[in-house]
């Protein structure tokens, strides 16, 4: 199954010292922007649509189509955000990828730039992750001193300034309006659209935001062409991405592989559940996309056979959870990090969630009253599509989903506590073997 992985992002990670400019330009680094700076800022936008390359951060949206949005002829700056506020719960991408190749991402970002005609740019990072943003400070000073940033880079008369923004901590920030509003200076709060970013983003200015894997992987298409990764992934999820698998597997980590793959073959790469562990039930992109269950074993990993199932990819987070875990308690606890990571903007999710967690820890202690997973659904019904960002739907998506395929837990919990039906401390990844 090795066969099946395709490292292109990640196939620097375990050579010395990876992080710097040297190791990055034995291997071709910035050779991309070099090419890319070669060409007109249409030609290099044409590429990356040509390539199918989508966004990696949950949407999916082709990137390229979102460069070209950019109104050329408004007069105010061009400013490209790169999202590193990598917060979705079980997510575990950016920040591996920022720590072992930052040198990748700010390639990206000048290529990126220089498309959309941006002087400016920024990489948001989620504040405490403050090794990653060292690293990437350090490869940004690198790259002004290689000549790969700054003014008139490599003769080319194209300027790009770049700078790392640390975030404070807030998972609202990762919504790409808020992640703006707190850039100027303010309250990570989402904005009302329209006006859309591309037209009236930072300061008011043009600006495109994309997730760090999807500025990180602009500088392979631009060496080895859109043909070569279109050829990778499905008819309409092209590519190689980053697939973060956790959970009561015995090889969690990163696998880099195709749009497309099954969760099976991954599991089969990561030498399969625990030892007793029969798989329970899963995430495919993050905790705030719904569930799925052991008969999703073969669906394939993009955007469209994910959705097919009645899921989103999403983030790509892999949670894989054995039988030894209470599903209503998971849920609980995804539902309490909703509730406390609402801005409070919007009434649907700052109150909503708070009362979904009311209900949930009642049936989670066994004392559930009856009529509470219809409340539970009304709720969710009554937040979904009605709040100001997606973090209202996306804290419905595991409930609704949960109810759906195991309600008899749900209604166990009238009358047993979980603790008492899966003890907690066999469903620890860090416990020993599955009692069978």
């Amino acid at each position: 199954m090795s066969d099946v992985l395709t490292p292109v992002l990640s196939d620097n990670w375990d050579m010395p010292r990876a992080w710097t400019l040297e190791s990055y330009e034995s291997t071709g680094g910035y050779e991309g922007l070099k090419k890319a700076l070669g060409q007109t800022p249409e030609s290099v936008i044409e590429l990356v649509k040509d390539s199918g390359l989508r966004g990696r951060g949950g949407a999916g949206f082709p990137t390229g189509m979102k460069w070209g949005f950019i109104p050329q002829d408004n007069p105010k700056p061009k400013y490209l955000v790169v999202n590193a506020d990598e917060s979705e719960p079980g997510t575990c991408k950016d920040i591996p990828l920022m720590m072992a190749s930052p040198h990748t991402l700010v390639e990206g970002v000048a290529i990126s730039s220089y498309a959309i005609r941006a002087n400016t740019a920024f990489i948001y990072v989620r504040g405490e992750v403050l090794h990653v943003i060292r690293r990437l400070q350090r490869a940004v000073q690198e790259a002004y001193l290689a000549g790969h940033l700054g003014k008139d880079i490599h003769g080319s008369g194209y300027d790009l300034d770049v700078v790392v923004h640390a975030g404070a901590g807030a998972y609202i920030c990762g919504e790409e309006t808020a992640l703006l509003d707190s850039l100027e200076g303010r309250r990570g709060q989402p904005r009302l659209r329209p006006p859309f970013p591309a037209v009236a983003g930072l300061y008011a200015a043009p600006t495109v935001i994309n997730n760090v894997e999807s500025i990180a992987s602009v500088p392979c298409i631009v060496r080895n062409g859109a043909g070569w990764f279109s050829s990778m992934g499905t008819e309409k999820s092209k590519g190689m991405t980053l697939y973060s698998l956790s959970g009561h597997v015995k090889r969690p980590g990163q696998y880099e592989a195709p749009l497309g793959i099954t969760l099976r073959q991954l599991l089969d790469l990561s030498g399969g559940m625990r030892e007793g562990a029969e798989l329970k039930f899963w995430t495919p992109g993050g905790s705030s996309t719904p569930i799925l269950t052991a008969e999703h074993l073969d669906v394939p990993l993009d955007y469209e056979g994910v959705s097919g199932a009645g899921s989103m990819l999403g983030t790509k987070a892999l949670q894989v959870f054995d039988q030894t875990t209470s599903v209503v308690r998971c849920v609980l606890r995804w539902t309490e990090f909703y509730k406390h990571e609402s801005c409070g903007k919007c009434t649907p999710c700052r109150e909503g969630t708070w009362w979904l967690v009311q209900v949930l820890q009642r049936l989670e202690r066994g004392a559930g009253q009856e009529g509470d997973i219809e409340v539970l659904l009304d709720m969710c019904d009554n937040i979904l599509g009605r709040a100001f960002c997606a973090l209202g739907d996306g804290a419905t998506s595991p409930i609704t989903s949960a109810v759906q395929y195991f309600r008899e837990e749900f209604e166990a919990g009238m009358h047993t506590p979980a603790s008492e039906l899966f003890p907690y401390q066999a469903s620890t990844v860090f416990g020993a073997e599955v009692s069978a």
